[in-house]
């Protein structure tokens, strides 16, 4: 159970798997008022920066899951480096279906909602994880500007202009399942490009390294599409946010 070599191999240089800047991690944290000794649930928790971050600077404690090997190795590092590998832990291990077993202050599922088949899914997972009055946060992409066609749906990693809603649609289904969107921090191109952009050189360097090996021409042919795809569909149509939800 581990993620595809593709994927680490992209990534291997981001501390934050999705489009969200450092800077703005920590406006989330901020925003969300954490206090000392909150426990937080990470799930698909990546590299962990997130709860490596907030227990620095706001005193979490933490858990977070991952199927990625490398991330989780990664993660561990960094608790490590920023002092707080006795108050967050990460395990290797499958988040879809995942539950506390203890109850939780927030649990989070920052970009990766296929854990739960979607949204509704994600969210009635994440809820079974958190004690009364808890928040949920889930990172979500959702449409900036209406695709024109189906390119635009593909060049966005879609597969149906459906598959994703628009900034007021996605609050809106929040409300329809019961949940008060209490706060929010949205990505801007500039968080795009610090996460899709920075992909290529990371791509560029390995291919210059490793000429053979047997991913050489799946990156060759992606370094040469890639750019032009994401500045054409995904970075003008494409937004992504980090919503904080309360039930009501």
């Amino acid at each position: 159970m581990d993620l595809p070599r593709n994927f680490t191999i992209r990534e291997r240089n981001h501390r934050i798997h999705n489009p969200i800047t450092a800077e703005k991690l920590a406006t989330l944290g901020q925003a969300i008022d954490l206090q000392t000794d909150m426990s937080v649930l990470d799930l698909a928790c990546g590299s962990g920066e997130m709860l490596c971050t907030w227990s620095r600077d706001h005193g979490i404690i933490g858990t977070g899951i991952d199927i990625s090997t490398v991330s989780i190795g990664d993660a561990r590092a960094r608790a490590v480096e920023l002092g707080v590998g006795d108050r967050v832990m990460f395990r290797h291990g499958d988040a879809a279906g995942y539950v506390a077993a203890t109850p939780v202050d927030v649990a989070a599922c920052i970009g990766a909602t296929w854990i739960g088949g979607g949204i509704a899914g994600t969210i009635a997972q994440l809820q079974r994880s958190i004690c009364p009055g808890g928040m949920l946060l889930v990172g979500e992409p959702f449409w900036k500007a209406a695709p024109p066609d189906q390119a635009t749906v593909e060049g966005c990693h879609a597969s149906a202009a459906e598959d994703y809603r628009d900034l007021p649609g996605l609050v809106e289904l929040f409300g329809q399942l019961g949940w008060d969107l209490v706060e929010m921090v949205l990505a801007d191109e500039d968080s795009w490009d610090r996460y899709v952009a920075a992909q290529w050189i990371t791509v560029r360097n390995w291919l210059n390294a490793n000429p053979h090996d047997e991913l050489a021409g799946e990156f060759r042919i992606e370094l040469d599409t890639a750019p032009l795809r994401y500045v054409r569909y995904l970075r003008p149509y494409l937004g992504w946010g980090v919503f904080a939800l309360m039930r009501r």
